[in-house]
């Protein structure tokens, strides 16, 4: 009886479910073995790379640093290079570099792209394969194999197509000579071993390189627009204009810029053709100049402990110099239509 008096118990509340957070699943993209090794391996060898070019800055700014202290930013402005009174500069070895680099992107800049865009468009399908790998061959050629080339065939000649110039476009300051151009015995030597010779042998250096990436450059031409261009009624040459060079923009200054890095640092070549001379002067079909590589070439065996520091200050120079301008033809190409295709 009192236990159908006492109130029915209350039922007790259930226990809350333990919260469980949402954490996303990796999921395993099943590669095999071999293609993680490979990965691996390719991410390692591309982080080298930074650190490597990261060392060689830090040792030539380190090294360069006794020098900006005891010639400050003077060392940038002086011209003359006279260790035995302690004079150290290389604004006209600056000047020289730019001046062969200029000359040699000027020649080599029409024939790359010349060559590029017939390979590309124009040549036929069995010698393409034949005509890449020549151009491929030719980047090959040591430097050496170049500069006596340049040396010993091109500089005859080339003698006689700097006195023609000076002779018919001397009242440019840029194809002027101290010379009388008229003379009867008109003086060769004044023409020979000059940065316009030089140039012409790098040239030919990095013009395979520019050829390279304006070929790759061209073949990514979409297919759709250029058939699109042709059911239009253009002609080969109008779509080349209307789709294949506007797409290749980016490659094409990419390529150049490239070469142009290439083009300052070329050492050997240029050390056996120019004569030294340390003016600043822009005249190169002239006798006489020097650049920052052939600099340190001819005087590294020789130089003394400061003087090896002012060496390595124009290498660091010259590095940083080359550094910018393969840092902007890689940002071009990456933001072209090619590149972000890729």
């Amino acid at each position: 009886m009192t236990a159908l008096m006492d109130p029915p118990s209350t039922p007790s509340a259930p226990e809350p479910t333990p919260r469980v957070e949402d954490v996303p699943r990796s999921i395993d993209p099943g590669l095999p073995r071999s293609d993680k090794v490979f990965f691996g391996v390719s991410r390692a060898i591309g982080y080298s790379v930074f650190v490597l070019m990261g060392a060689i800055g830090l040792f030539l700014g380190l090294q360069s640093i006794p020098t900006f202290k005891r010639y400050g930013l003077g060392f940038l402005t002086e011209s003359q290079w006279q260790p035995e009174k302690d004079i150290l500069g290389i604004s006209a070895v600056l000047v020289g570099t730019f001046t062969v680099a200029l000359v040699a992107m000027v020649i080599a800049f029409p024939l790359a792209l010349a060559t590029a865009l017939y390979i590309s468009e124009y040549a036929p399908a069995k010698f393409k394969s034949f005509l890449v790998s020549m151009v491929d061959l030719m980047a090959a050629i040591p430097s050496i194999v170049w500069g006596l080339w340049g040396f010993f065939l091109l500089q005859p000649k080339a003698i006689h197509v700097a006195h023609w110039l000076h002779t018919h476009m001397g009242w440019v300051p840029f194809f002027n000579v101290d010379t009388d151009p008229n003379a009867a015995p008109w003086a060769q030597s004044r023409y020979a071993a000059s940065a316009f010779i030089a140039g012409i042998a790098v040239s030919m250096m990095v013009l395979p390189m520019a050829a390279a990436v304006m070929r790759q450059v061209f073949s990514q031409a979409p297919i759709g627009e250029r058939e699109a261009a042709l059911g239009l009624g253009s002609t080969k040459w109008g779509m080349i204009r209307a789709v294949v060079l506007p797409f290749g923009a980016g490659g094409i200054i990419g390529g150049t810029m490239l070469s142009l890095g290439r083009a300052l640092g070329e050492t050997i070549a240029v050390v056996l053709i120019i004569s030294p001379a340390f003016d600043i002067k822009f005249k190169p079909l002239e006798i006489g100049t020097s650049t920052i590589s052939a600099l340190i070439a001819g005087r590294f065996g020789e130089a003394t402990s400061a003087q090896l520091s002012a060496l390595l200050t124009a290498g660091f120079v010259l590095f940083i110099i080359t550094l910018i301008i393969n840092t902007l033809a890689a940002m071009i190409v990456a933001r072209s239509r090619s590149g972000a295709q890729e």
